[in-house]
């Protein structure tokens, strides 16, 4: 039984239907049982509340009638009778009013206002009017009434702060007026007028507000405002920029969904259930959406997601994971989430050089975070994301895990959802032309085939072969969108006939799959023989891509001395008309059973390894090239590129490490190093060197060169001095020797920066001299040099300019920056470190970021500025928090703990930031 009393009493069952309490004696006995929220209440005590000093004759008989009675409703085990009295059995749940306060309670606890805000709209829609409306003449109820309406009060007053913190000011500011009149002497309410007021563009409003309350104050309680109200009235009257609306507060939180091609159909009951599993109130915490290939899972998966994107203020993402391999490591999948998340360069920094660690590091920087993750097409890592899930629950409670896959995960606090195929027309009523529509299977077809044979509709002359299609794929939306495009060659009638024959036939070894699998593979069958030699050729090559591919990957990889590269975009035209191939932006992917089946196909023309060859190659070639272009002006261009194609340049260092492909294998290795850095992606640097230099064999320099780099990484010199090439090996120099200088060994760091730059005057290798005058720079000002840190820092700077590398610009102007500061003069410092902090931003170097802003926050304190110093360290503070960069979250968070503004000052709490205001926008302008 669930039981209302934020509002007239109310009894509802399990069924939720609502249940009669007779007689207003035992509604009264129920209140009185319910104001004690299951504890026991005397049987004098319950004869006093009842009849209030005027008790029948007989009065325990009169009550255990009353009790009688009450049981019949609730069930006799309800009501309980004990020796200090009787008591209602109530569990955790039952009562509205201790819902309420849960959600309020939970609210209180969240640092993010869009999850305090959706927490606290949801408990204000339990109340239907006054806490115990029909018993409020009681007096019996009057104290608990007073509770619960001060606790309502509150909520509003929490709920208006966070709306505002929002940027909802408009609409409060007309919101909150009744309420006022209401509660005229509610400081805080008034406050929250106030501010929703003056950001409104209504300053004279909320100063009569102000003078308004002051007036009632003195009239009726001979009092003042408290100094929280003063200070806010004084602000107000000096136009404090610290009033104005964060413009941050109410960004939608990042997300990385792709936003659908074609609407989902048939699905909109699913999408709700996902979205209710998954909302910050639900308790389910991870929710596994299982089924067979071609079922719908992604998409289903997707829509939802894509409707809780409000809800999750540290975002929605999609991590990928058909891209791993069937072995790979619960860390492989804690890396691939840290990649989706950004956190690349925060967990280098953090971490250890133990790759080991990634699983643990993750499970610590998604403490706290409100963020979904949609872990896609796990089938084939499903003992590796078990592990990370399971991690996760226990490290992360207000995270929650979306999953896809073909099998459960059977780990503790999973919800399974079998999705299934779409809903099918009864048998027998489109045979003479109607009732086909309405069905999710044959609404899907028929909006596929009017996309692909424009004037296509469903006609009493076509439902039947409509319907009895769909019911021959068994409503699996991927084989009706695979049918839908053969419309153009075929007529309803005729798809139907060949899908009939055709099932009628074995198709292939079948044990171990689902019956709808070995129908859509049935299908794709048919599909595949309809194509000609060169579309099958091309079509079962592109499966060796792991994430889709470009035009030019898709030319070099599927062509051969048959098919030139030239052809092939027609080729590709094709079987994207025929919706075997979808083109997503400026890649074309497979979908996921395609991608299969036509694994399959590669495997069985003899042509899998060879074309895996040949993909490995081409991205090892990517790679070299990439690697040309990360030192000059396309810089931000190539780790753009690099971005992308990550999970396919895995995969192809995985098929070489398979095929002891050494030569690939450092070739990929070599190529992607510089780029591991940037992207402080480590310890995948690490292991990655690793595996490939555990391939016997391949060129003695690409050797040479993959163990020098693991060297460095591992802090280990000897290796770089056997690197053949002078410009790589003064590079390397410069590597271990910053690492070293910054992890103590001061002597040995200086020593081999200093040979670096040597090695690179001699090699007239620039971009390397840039570098080592860099870090030379930083030792000089170390060692209290300036006038050797200045010199150096002009001549990189002067070189990386040149070069176009704006990454090394970036280095060189941080040390121009602190030579500034030390000569007094902050404005050129603030310049210096703007420009850092808009490339670093550009190129997504989030550590780079952080660092910068508390610089820039350190020199307006230096100017005078002491709030603008604040927002930088505020803005600081949450860029650290949003990408897991621990020592950035410490830095930001001990200086704002020390310079925390006086009591009278309008900014918020540290370290959440929550007084972060617009003035932060003018300090965005400024650097």
């Amino acid at each position: 039984m669930r039981y209302g009393v934020l509002g007239p009493l109310a009894v509802w069952d399990a069924d939720g239907r609502q249940a009669g309490v007779p007689e207003t004696k035992v509604r009264a006995l129920l209140a009185i049982l319910l104001t004690h929220r299951g504890g026991p209440v005397p049987a004098d005590r319950l004869i006093d509340d009842l009849w209030e000093g005027r008790a029948p004759g007989g009065p325990l008989n009169t009550l255990q009638t009353k009790v009688s009675q009450l049981r019949r409703v609730l069930g006799r085990d309800r009501v309980v009778r004990q020796a200090a009295g009787y008591r209602l059995r109530v569990e955790a749940g039952d009562l509205d009013a201790e819902v309420f306060a849960d959600l309020v309670e939970r609210a209180g606890a969240d640092r993010h206002p869009r999850i305090r805000a959706r927490l606290l709209t949801e408990a204000l829609e339990l109340w239907r009017g006054e806490a115990y409306a029909d018993v409020a003449d009681h007096a019996f109820a009057r104290a608990e009434i007073a509770r619960l309406a001060e606790l309502r009060l509150a909520a509003v007053e929490d709920l208006a702060e966070a709306r505002l913190e929002l940027g909802e000011h408009r609409a409060l500011a007309t919101e909150l007026g009744a309420l006022v009149e209401r509660h005229p002497l509610r400081e805080r309410l008034r406050a929250a007028h106030m501010r929703a007021l003056y950001r409104a563009g209504r300053r004279g409003d909320a100063l009569d507000g102000y003078e308004d309350l002051r007036n009632r104050l003195a009239d009726e309680l001979g009092a003042d405002p408290g100094p929280e109200l003063c200070a806010l009235h004084e602000a107000i009257l000096r136009h404090d920029p610290g009033l104005a609306a964060d413009p941050t507060a109410a960004q939608r939180p990042r997300t990385n969904l792709p936003a659908p091609p074609t609407p989902l159909i048939g699905r909109a009951e699913a999408v709700a259930e996902v979205r209710a599993l998954l909302s910050p109130v639900s308790d389910v915490r991870l929710l596994s959406l299982t089924g067979p290939g071609g079922v719908g899972k992604t998409r289903l998966a997707l829509a939802a997601a894509a409707g809780l994107v409000g809800d999750f203020p540290d975002g929605v993402l999609l991590v990928e994971l058909a891209g791993l391999d069937h072995r790979s490591t619960a860390e492989d999948v804690a890396e691939r989430i840290i990649t989706a998340l950004g956190l690349c360069d925060a967990a280098a920094a953090d971490s250890d050089s133990d790759p080991l660690g990634l699983l643990s590091w993750l499970s610590t920087a998604l403490a706290g975070r409100h963020a979904l993750f949609l872990l896609d097409n796990t089938e084939h890592v499903v003992e590796a994301v078990a592990t990370v899930a399971a991690a996760l629950l226990g490290a992360a409670p207000t995270a929650r895990i979306l999953v896809t896959g073909q099998e459960a995960l059977n780990v503790p606090g999973e919800t399974v959802r079998p999705v299934p195929p779409l809903d099918l027309p009864e048998p027998g009523t489109c045979d003479h032309g109607s009732g086909a529509a309405g069905s999710g299977a044959v609404d899907l077809f028929v909006q596929r085939a009017q996309a692909a044979v424009p004037g296509f509709a469903l006609t009493a002359g076509n439902a039947a072969a409509v319907a009895a299609i769909c019911r021959r794929l068994d409503g699996v939306p991927l084989a009706l969108e695979l049918v839908a495009p053969r419309l153009r060659v075929l007529s309803p009638e005729q798809i139907a006939a060949r899908l009939q024959d055709r099932f009628a036939l074995p198709t292939g070894p079948v044990r171990g799959r689902p019956p709808r699998q070995r129908t859509l593979r049935a299908m794709i069958d048919w599909s595949w023989e309809l194509l000609g030699e060169t579309e099958q050729a091309v079509l079962r090559r592109l499966a060796v891509h792991a994430d889709g591919c470009t035009l030019r990957a898709a030319e070099v990889v599927s062509s051969d001395t048959d098919i030139p590269p030239d052809q092939v975009l027609d080729v590709l035209t094709r079987l994207v008309d025929r919706s075997l191939v979808v083109r997503d932006g400026e890649r074309f992917r497979l979908l996921e059973s395609v991608a299969a089946y036509c694994t399959e196909r590669l495997e069985e023309a003899g042509e899998l390894a060879r074309v895996r060859r040949g993909f490995a190659g081409f991205h090892a070639e990517q790679a070299e090239s990439a690697d040309r272009h990360l030192r000059g002006p396309e810089q931000d261009r190539y780790l753009a590129y690099l971005d992308a194609e990550t999970v396919n340049l895995r995969r192809a260092l995985d098929t070489a490490l398979r095929e002891a492909d050494a030569s690939t294998a450092l070739r990929l290795v070599n190529g992607l190093a510089w780029y591991w850095v940037l992207r402080r992606r480590l310890p995948e640097a690490r292991r990655s060197l690793r595996a490939a230099l555990g391939t016997d064999g391949g060129p003695a320099p690409a050797r040479a060169t993959a163990e020098a780099w693991s060297a460095a990484l591992d802090l280990w010199e000897e290796p770089i001095d056997r690197v053949g090439d002078p410009r790589l090996r003064s590079r390397l120099r410069w590597f271990l020797g910053a690492a070293l200088y910054r992890s103590g060994r001061r002597d040995a760091g200086r020593r081999l920066v200093d040979g670096a730059l040597a090695g690179a005057r001699t090699a007239g290798d620039h971009w390397g001299q840039a570098l080592a005058l860099a870090e030379r720079a930083e030792h000089h000002l170390e060692a209290d040099d300036p006038a050797s840190a200045r010199r150096d820092a002009a001549a990189s700077a002067e070189l990386f300019r040149a070069l176009g590398d704006r990454w090394g610009l970036l280095r060189a102007d941080r040390s121009r920056a602190r030579l500034a500061e030390l000569d007094g003069d902050h404005a050129l410092a603030a310049e210096l470190l703007g420009g850092c902090l808009a490339t670093a931003e550009d190129l997504r170097l989030w550590v780079e970021v952080v660092e910068t802003l508390t610089r820039l926050g350190r020199t307006a304190l230096a100017e005078g500025d002491p709030q603008r110093a604040r927002l930088l360290h505020e803005r600081a503070l949450r860029v650290a928090t949003d990408h897991s960069y621990t020592r950035g979250e410490t830095q930001a968070a001990t200086w704002l703990d020390h310079h925390a503004p006086p009591a009278d000052d309008t900014p918020g709490p540290y370290p959440t930031g929550a007084g972060t205001t617009a003035a932060l926008a003018e300090a965005d302008a400024g650097t």
